[in-house]
């Protein structure tokens, strides 16, 4: 692991997984819709979603896959890790109330790259609403090893 509690590269092998779950609440709506600027009716405005194929109100998408990148970020590989691509298919709508659970699987490690390609999904209760493949750089245990090697030869030259 690294110094802040992230899986190195070196750690992981293939089948490692995580979870990682958040009720969706009005305010995360709310939020989600000033800071992203989507303001469709559909998250909110309850007469309007009311009236459509979904019978009210529904959770942004994007706000129900960043439970995705918060399970990255916070469980595996976790801190340290920065996202490179995610693809997603939208399965079933989430309401607000609703707790996202989801999870990440390790699929692939492009070890010289320091790259985890990781399968990638989203479930209220039994029920599969997002899932996906992400891509991303994680952090290595070898390259911060030579990076420090490296400053004590510098360093070494130096007082020479």
């Amino acid at each position: 692991m690294n110094e802040i509690n992230g899986y190195d590269i070196e750690d992981l092998h293939v089948g490692m997984a995580a979870t990682y779950a958040k009720t969706i609440t009005e305010a995360d709506i709310v939020l989600f819709a000033a800071a992203s600027g989507d303001n469709n009716a559909m998250h909110t405005n309850e007469e309007f979603a009311q009236s459509t194929e979904f019978g009210g109100r529904i959770a942004h998408g994007f706000l129900t896959a960043s439970v995705i990148s918060a399970a990255l970020a916070n469980r595996l590989p976790g801190p340290g890790a920065v996202y490179l691509s995610q693809n997603l298919t939208f399965r079933a709508p989430v309401r607000p109330g609703d707790t996202v659970r989801a999870t990440v699987r390790v699929k692939q490690i492009v070890l010289d790259r320091r790259r985890v390609v990781l399968e990638t999904w989203c479930h209220v209760a039994d029920r599969l609403v997002v899932e996906g493949e992400a891509t991303v750089k994680t952090t290595s245990k070898t390259s911060r090893e030579a990076k420090l090697g490296g400053a004590r030869d510098e360093l070494a030259a130096v007082l020479e």
